[in-house]
């Protein structure tokens, strides 16, 4: 992995755009929706307190997460999309 977060930041592979609806009709590029779903594939360190003890964050790699519609930074990392998000734009692990 080419990224290390840091404190409270995680990266993740957004999961794939839907092609096409349940009923099989092709969508163009304007109608589909942007994905809020995606794998953790790296998670900084956490949190450090006033005490200096660092709190570990709640997600941790290969997590599958649901994330905030417009939260994050897109960035393009040796020809690969990853998205870095802080973990409270973080709504929830999928199980």
């Amino acid at each position: 992995m080419a990224l290390r977060p840091l404190a409270t930041k995680i990266v993740v592979v957004a999961a794939e755009e839907e092609e096409k609806t349940a009923g099989g009709i092709l969508l163009p590029d304007a109608a589909k929706k942007k994905p809020t779903e995606g794998k953790v594939v790296a998670v900084g360190k956490g949190h450090t307190l006033d005490d200096g003890t660092v709190h570990s964050l709640s997600v941790s790699v290969g997590d599958t997460v649901i994330y905030s519609k417009y939260g994050g930074t897109e960035v393009s990392v040796e020809g690969k999309d990853y998205i870095i998000l802080d973990e409270d734009q973080v709504y929830a692990i999928k199980e």
